[in-house]
């Protein structure tokens, strides 16, 4: 129980009313953006979900490799930029950094004809929701209630009942322990997406940002922002890289439901390298003010047959729009200050 409970706020986005999968009046965009606020609070000019983050810069080098099975410039050989945000999930901006909290990273790459690819990806294999209205459940019955700081495990005992692929889905993200920081964590983009090359053929893919350095010597595991200080720290030493790494899947392999991981034997692809060389104090005009909708996508990827993306797209932009409407406060990681 108190490893669903830490993955609570897992934002693979967010989800909505769209596409006839939805009860009319049961859920909306809107209705996911109040839970968050009902669960942590509001806090205006933040996200409602991964709240505490720090803007990136970087590139990304395509080995050409990818254009095999996906016509998007991106994948062409040669390099592209790409603008990035780190993050913890949950709705607080200034919560303290622990060990266990669900790490994300946003991308959005620039593709040389103009088009953008955007993803948003978390530390986790996969997820623990298979619908939007798992989710949206799983988020109330993980609520810390006052008297203990913790889950009523009541609920969250009666939630598993009625969800026994989250059950499943747990074993699997528990075969995963987190790395010691961001700079060696892995992430993954979830859930599955529909990849055409060039001579029209089309393959499920889903992918994988694997980290080409060790974990560094950390610069305080008890700092509030210790994990957010250790990546300014190594990042004002050298740039830092991750291997974009596609996974092709097979016939009968699930599209529709991230819960369910793809067997390890099937065929992968090394797209290229992101290179993140800088981090910034989120502002206007870096990542602070980016949406980054998994259905933003280039001409070559759409979407899958996944619930989750029309869901997480709709709220992504329910909450943007909210905090683009309110005003703004400091954020709580100020790389200037690590830097001092």
């Amino acid at each position: 129980m108190g490893a669903v409970a830490g993955i609570a706020a897992v934002d693979v986005g967010g989800f909505a009313y769209a596409g006839g999968w939805l009860r009319p009046g049961a859920l909306t965009p809107p209705r996911f953006a109040d839970r968050f606020e009902h669960v942590y609070g509001r806090h205006d000019g933040f996200r409602r979900n991964h709240a505490k983050g720090l803007s990136a810069v970087g590139t990304f080098a395509s080995t050409g490799a990818g254009a095999e099975v996906c016509r998007a410039a991106v994948f062409r050989a040669g390099s592209v930029p790409v603008i990035g945000r780190f993050s913890l999930s949950g709705g607080l901006p200034d919560q303290a950094d622990m060990h266990g909290t669900v790490r994300g990273l946003g991308l959005l790459f620039q593709g040389s004809d103009g088009q953008q690819w955007r993803t948003a990806m978390i530390n986790i294999p996969v997820f623990a929701d298979s619908t939007p209205q798992g989710f949206y459940d799983r988020l109330l019955a993980s609520k810390p209630v006052p008297e203990t700081g913790k889950p009523d495990p009541e609920q969250m005992a009666a939630f598993l009942d009625r969800h026994p692929e989250t059950v499943a889905a747990m074993k699997v993200i528990k075969q995963a322990p987190p790395s010691a920081g961001f700079a060696d964590s892995a992430f993954y983009g979830l859930n599955a997406f529909r990849f055409t090359n060039g001579a029209g053929a089309s393959v499920p893919v889903r992918w994988a940002v694997l980290p080409q350095q060790a974990a560094g010597v950390p610069v305080s595991s008890t700092g509030k922002d210790y994990l957010f200080d250790e990546l300014i720290h190594a990042l004002a030493q050298r740039p830092l890289s991750w291997r974009l790494v596609l996974t092709i899947g097979e016939p009968g392999d699930p599209t529709n439901d991230a819960t369910k991981a793809w067997p390890r034997e099937r065929r992968t692809v090394d797209a290229g390298t992101i290179t993140v060389t800088a981090v910034q104090t989120e502002a206007p005009g870096n990542a602070r003010d980016i949406n980054f909708d998994p259905l933003v996508l280039p001409d070559g990827i759409t979407a899958s047959d996944d619930p989750l993306l029309a869901a997480r797209s709709a709220v992504y932009a329910r909450s943007f729009t909210r905090r683009a409407e309110e005003p703004k406060k400091p954020s709580e990681v100020d790389v200037s200050r690590v830097l001092q």
